[in-house]
């Protein structure tokens, strides 16, 4: 899934380089996820399209559920959990 939070993007606060975001923007999930649907902007689809303005706390929850971040990096407010080592 694209992370993403900026002044272009459905997220709070709506502004580039804050410190700290509480919720940000979702797109494209590999797969469908429960934990975003409530934000799904279009559920007969949930891995072509946006889920706006998901807090920060959910998107951590889905990267600690999955196993860890695979790569890439994270807006400031989600925390970037490490893979699990297998």
């Amino acid at each position: 899934m694209s992370v993403q939070a900026h002044d272009g993007a459905y997220c709070a606060p709506r502004t580039d380089g804050a410190e700290e975001y509480q919720q940000v923007e979702i797109g494209f999930p590999s797969q469908r996820e429960e934990l975003i649907m409530p934000w799904c902007e279009s559920p007969d689809e949930p891995t072509d399209t946006v889920y706006p303005y998901v807090p920060v706390e959910i998107v951590t929850n889905v990267i600690v559920k999955h196993g860890g971040m695979v790569e890439g990096e994270v807006p400031p407010g989600v925390i970037p959990i490490a893979p699990v080592a297998q």
